[in-house]
């Protein structure tokens, strides 16, 4: 089938959800008959430790169904995508691989992952509304099982709140109150930074605010990353760096780390897996800091939105796609398994019932001091909107970090670099041969 109509006639499937039909006829391969006797299944996933979890499932009920999986290490991001379609078009693809949530419609519209909705239909109990939106792509199929999710939280050093007086902000203008209130008593310091260095921060914050990115009507798709939601949030980011009230420099760099370390940035955006990233960063100010709810656009309102996160789908070219949607399954069901993924991979569960139990009992060793950690997480995690990702999430961030990043460093229009995400992301879809509405 040629590119072109493949990609208009899978965004048909996705737009009217007959994903289900449309996979089975042209790729499912797995079948009873398949999946009968010893079954060897290949495996590639970058997460730290998951050798030990498949090392679980086949000396248990792997063991006992006759269902044997092989991991093989990857990398992550744009490389294993790349890896996966590469190897699709080989048609010697793995039986499973993780895939991210931004990453899933590009495999989708490739016809490189399989609709497993007769096999994984029971653990739908187990995820959140948002985050099995996830893996559905609004459909009645179901292109993955949800692994580990990101969502969206507020951090601050709460001794130097104290200090300056400063209220934990539980809407976005009181954030901004914040910001401009510690300038005026500290004018070295700054509440925190808007960073052009990675896009998926922005695209949760876009998120939260009800943004949808990618939609489709029809055979169409309609880009909307220059929509009413994220214009708001770009101005707001971009009115607070114009005006000096935040920091305009990037994360994750040693001046960054310095900054957060030594309490000259106070405050940062980020998700549930920032204590991690904390504990590199900022060694010196462990048990000093607490973690809150992501501040609201309307007061009373309880949304937030998800940075990073990732699924176990099943792909098209595995002969035995019923016992792979099996293990899929119970990888990111079973108590044990998402325990062990926790302890040795240092995710955050899908699994709503994980949440809460097992390695997230207990706080994370950072924050010591704020014995809750983990169950006011998983009542924010409730609260992830739905995302709508498109085939070509790649292209939109690449632009994100070049627009934004000049729009940061010269503190200019933000919606200005909104705009040229838009435009380029557009651009990108029609060359593909994609049918795109205005």
């Amino acid at each position: 089938m040629p590119n072109t109509k493949r990609s208009r006639l899978v965004a048909s499937i996705i737009a009217t959800a007959l994903g289900a039909t449309a996979l089975a006829a042209c790729g499912s391969s797995g079948d009873s008959k398949a999946d009968s006797g010893p079954v060897n299944l290949t495996f590639w996933s970058w997460a730290p430790g998951m050798d030990k979890v498949v090392d679980l499932w086949n000396k248990g009920p792997g063991k006992k169904d006759q269902i044997t999986v092989t991991f093989k290490k990857q990398a992550s991001g744009d490389t294993l995508v790349t890896k996966i379609l590469t190897a699709h078009k080989a048609k010697s693809g793995p039986d499973l691989v993780q895939a991210e949530y931004q990453a899933l419609p590009t495999l989708v519209s490739n016809g490189a992952v399989a609709d497993i909705s007769k096999e994984v239909g029971d653990a739908r109990s187990k995820f959140a509304d948002g985050v099995w939106q996830q893996v559905t792509l609004g459909t009645n199929a179901v292109y993955a099982v949800p692994q580990d999710i990101g969502p969206m939280m507020f951090y601050y050093r709460a001794d130097l709140f104290k200090k300056y007086g400063l209220k934990v902000p539980t809407t976005w203008d009181e954030f901004a109150q914040d910001a401009r209130q510690l300038k005026k008593k500290a004018p070295a310091l700054s509440l925190t930074t808007f960073s052009a260095n990675d896009a998926g921060l922005f695209a949760g914050l876009a998120q939260q605010a009800g943004a949808k990115w990618w939609t489709t009507s029809g055979t169409k798709w309609k880009v909307g990353i220059n929509d009413a939601a994220t214009q708001k949030v770009a101005k707001f980011w971009g009115g607070l760096v114009k005006e000096g009230a935040i920091d305009n420099q990037p994360m994750y760099t040693p001046a960054w780390n310095k900054a957060i370390d030594t309490g000259q940035q106070i405050a940062w955006v980020s998700a549930v897996w920032a204590p991690g990233t904390l504990t590199t960063a900022a060694p010196d100010t462990k048990g000093k800091w607490a973690m809150a709810p992501l501040p609201q656009w309307s007061a009373g309102d309880d949304v937030t939105g998800s940075w990073g996160g990732s699924s176990t789908a099943v792909t098209t070219d595995s002969k035995h796609q019923a016992a792979a949607a099996k293990f899929a399954a119970w990888l990111n069901t079973n108590g044990d398994a998402v325990d062990t993924m926790a302890k040795e991979g240092g995710i955050y569960p899908a699994s709503t019932s994980a949440q809460v139990s097992g390695a997230f009992s207990t706080p994370p060793a950072y924050f010591s001091n704020q014995a809750d950690f983990y169950t006011k997480a998983a009542e924010i995690a409730k609260t992830t909107a739905a995302s709508a990702w498109g085939p070509n999430v790649n292209v939109a961030y690449t632009t994100f970090n070049d627009a934004f990043g000049t729009a940061a460093k010269n503190k200019s229009d933000f919606v200005t670099a909104l705009n040229t995400m838009q435009d380029a992301t557009t651009a990108d879809m029609k060359k593909q041969g994609f049918e795109v509405s205005q």
